[in-house]
């Protein structure tokens, strides 16, 4: 009896991992475009402006662009790029973002990354908000954001990587 209360325990606890995992790992893909990963890191309920990361592959012989983002939990969103200028960091809207064909762009800490602005709701570890990606040639393509508490290990060595240049 004790052994298939183990087997049920490790069971569940396998399959929550796995679900766990899938989670964390979600792709889309719309013509040849690959969106890998998107998320937000959490923020205090106060907080009235977010960023969400992603990473877009092109994986066609034409280039695409990147022409806005759109989400209800905010009252615009913006695409934004962080800028090296006169020895500082800072941060600037970009109209677009260019997707040459065979090339990847990721969105991420410290680089490109998706403003959000004027927060509708707070945004939580574990949950998902909807948010529309407009390409030019592709179309609209929604995701789900998942709100993380840090960046995926990968967003944290990149952003690192993007302080030191």
């Amino acid at each position: 009896m004790r052994l298939k209360k183990l087997v049920i325990i490790l069971a569940a606890t396998l399959g929550s991992s796995l679900l766990a995992g899938q989670v964390m790992a979600h792709e889309y893909d719309i013509a040849d475009l690959h969106i890998t990963h998107p998320w937000s890191r959490a923020l205090p309920p106060v907080a009235k402006t977010g960023a969400a990361y992603l990473t877009i592959v092109n994986h066609g012989e034409q280039a695409d662009r990147l022409l806005e983002v759109t989400t209800p939990v905010a009252g615009h969103a913006e695409l934004h790029e962080h800028i090296h200028q006169d020895g500082l960091m800072k941060m600037q809207q970009i109209e677009t973002m260019a997707l040459p064909a065979g090339s990847s762009v990721s969105f991420k800490p410290g680089s490109y990354h998706i403003m959000l602005f004027d927060l509708k709701q707070p945004l939580v570890v574990g949950q998902q908000f909807p948010l529309t990606l407009h390409f030019e040639q592709a179309g609209e393509l929604e995701v789900d954001i998942s709100v993380q508490q840090d960046a995926p290990l990968d967003a944290q060595a990149g952003a690192a990587e993007h302080q030191h240049h």
